[in-house]
């Protein structure tokens, strides 16, 4: 018998029960932090800020633009400036990194969660999830969609609308659905 509660299989990847009533317990409580934040008016950047660094251990440097949705917070990790436009949603599964200086534009969506294929097994009500890692200097477009287990390298831009069912490299360019590369990007080593 497993000696790992439901929580600790949810961020390891493994298959377990959302219905756990702790993670149900967590769910609600990223709801109400995500609610408090999407409700606040414009002026209110520091409530703003206190509210992400309870739901997600945020820096102050890190913008979001509500509103803005996730699974549980704290499986999300954010580098410095880096911003997040309106409509924004981690499905926070899986551990989900965000590398510092990275943009994502309106209605970009991780998706760290996964179900099985199986229809049988779905009836079951177990999930799991995979980790997703968007290194430090990546754009990515608007209503773009990240799916489990995907890495995006450093420097990377990816188009929008794009769906990313794949790592893409560091230092390129690459769009559609499924996402590919297009091509390789000029790198600026100077500081600006």
């Amino acid at each position: 018998m497993s000696t790992l509660s439901e929580r600790d299989k949810m961020i390891a990847g493994q298959s377990y029960d959302p219905a756990d009533p702790h993670l149900i317990a967590d769910r609600l409580r990223a709801r109400i932090l995500c609610h408090k934040f999407n409700t606040l008016p414009p002026e209110a950047a520091t409530k703003a800020i206190a509210i992400l660094k309870e739901l997600m251990n945020a820096h102050e440097s890190v913008m979001i633009t509500a509103p803005f949705h996730c699974d549980y917070g704290y499986n999300i990790h954010i580098g410095l400036n880096t911003y997040l436009n309106y409509d924004c949603v981690i499905l926070d599964i899986a551990p989900v990194k965000i590398g510092s200086n990275v943009l994502l534009g309106p209605g970009v969506h991780l998706y760290g969660a996964t179900h099985p294929m199986n229809a049988a097994e779905r009836r079951r009500g177990l999930e799991s999830g995979s980790p997703i890692s968007v290194e430090h200097d990546v754009w990515i477009g608007g209503r773009a969609v990240i799916c489990p287990g995907v890495t995006i390298g450093a420097g990377a831009v990816i188009g929008a609308g794009s769906v990313v069912t794949r790592s893409i490299p560091a230092g390129v360019f690459a769009a559609g659905n499924p996402c590919r590369v297009i091509r390789t990007l000029e790198t600026n080593t100077e500081e600006e």
